[in-house]
């Protein structure tokens, strides 16, 4: 089989396609030949090696995949040989055969468009636990969102608009129209101070902040909110730049964090909350390295316990069925074009997700 190689840390330049024997599925796995796979800003991240937890070169990146079951491994119950399932995989996606724990894939109907499902799995999964796992947002809340026209970002205002929330979006001029379409009120981040527009709502500011940006943002985002407010962190992505580990953007974003939870432990009417898709261990706390040491920063709900996340999925299902959610799917590569698809991440941000098609 060919999967996507990352022998060590850098751009798109880094990315070699290479052929391998097919995996075996070891104890509670299933081995699955890929119908698509992902490629996200947190690809980016993973291979640029300033994602937390990232693994050593050389690893295989991909976060997330919808394919077809062909070996049950030792211990299997649930799935069988020929099944369509979607998981979120963190990394080794982008192969053509991958093997996953049975426990964390979901059941996907055989009817739909793989590459359409694959926005479920982690951008719209992302976007729905932001809102109803962690921030539990409420009918009649006010949203901000930062990047409000990317992948995320576009989730969340479908999302949120059938929520029955008032949003507002942060975004560049030139995607000011598709954030409005989506019912949000956009902010133009480079020629309008975000802060002192939400300040001048009814309550000086707003319920929930979703920063998938980190950094001095968070910082400001914190002040946004209004008694009762929640800031969720979900993201590093200010510590990219042109697609590389800046080590001062990262040294900049791990003391704005440190910044962030220390205020929101002296702000008994704020919080400041993280969010990381992955973890699946711990459902009431996560661990996130700031300034001086790792702190605990409390999560609602759990970001990926195995049942809430099919539960979730089911939930998006049923919404993508009824015409709720409109996934889009910017372009469909072949696996050979993995480094042209990390190439096009950021020209595409607003016109929907990119899939490796092996």
């Amino acid at each position: 089989m060919r999967r996507v190689v990352v022998d060590h840390f850098g751009g798109p330049e880094v990315l070699r396609v290479v052929e391998d024997d097919d995996p075996r599925p070891g104890w509670g796995e299933v081995c699955v030949r890929v119908l698509a796979a992902g490629v996200s800003f947190t690809d980016a991240q993973l291979r640029a090696g300033t994602y937390l937890g990232v693994p050593k070169p050389p690893f295989t990146p991909g976060y997330e995949l919808v394919g077809v079951v062909e070996e049950l491994g030792p211990g299997c119950s649930r799935l069988r040989e020929g099944d369509r399932i979607g998981a979120l995989t963190v990394w080794g996606a982008d192969a053509e055969r991958v093997c996953v724990p049975e426990a964390e894939a979901v059941e996907v109907p055989e009817n739909l468009d793989p590459a359409e499902v694959l926005n479920l799995v982690f951008t719209y999964m992302t976007a729905y636990q932001l809102l109803h796992r962690v921030a539990k947002v409420k009918r009649g809340e006010t949203v901000l969102v930062h990047g409000a026209a990317g992948r995320v970002g576009t989730a969340v205002l479908e999302l949120g608009a059938h929520a029955g929330l008032h949003m507002y979006g942060t975004a560049s001029a030139r995607d000011r129209a598709a954030v409005e379409r989506l019912g949000a009120v956009a902010i133009d981040y480079r020629n309008e101070d975000f802060l002192t527009r939400v300040h001048g709502l009814p309550g000086r500011g707003v319920d929930v902040v979703l920063d998938g940006l980190g950094g001095a943002l968070s910082v400001r985002s914190f002040r946004a909110l209004r008694p009762g407010g929640r800031l969720v962190v979900f993201g590093h992505y200010a510590t990219l730049e042109h697609g590389h580990k800046n080590w001062r953007r990262w040294a900049e974003w791990y003391a704005a964090t440190g910044t962030v939870w220390l205020w929101s432990q002296l702000s008994p009417h704020r919080q400041a909350l993280a969010y990381r898709i992955q973890k699946l261990h711990d459902q009431h706390r996560q661990v996130l390295p700031v300034a001086g040491g790792h702190r605990a920063l409390p999560v609602g709900g759990g970001p990926r316990d195995p049942d809430q996340f099919r539960e979730d999925f089911r939930a998006l299902l049923d919404l993508l069925r009824e015409n709720k959610i409109h996934p889009v799917v910017a372009e469909r590569l072949p696996l050979s074009d993995a480094r042209r698809a990390h190439e096009m991440l950021e020209r595409t941000a607003a016109k929907g997700k990119l899939v490796l098609v092996p």
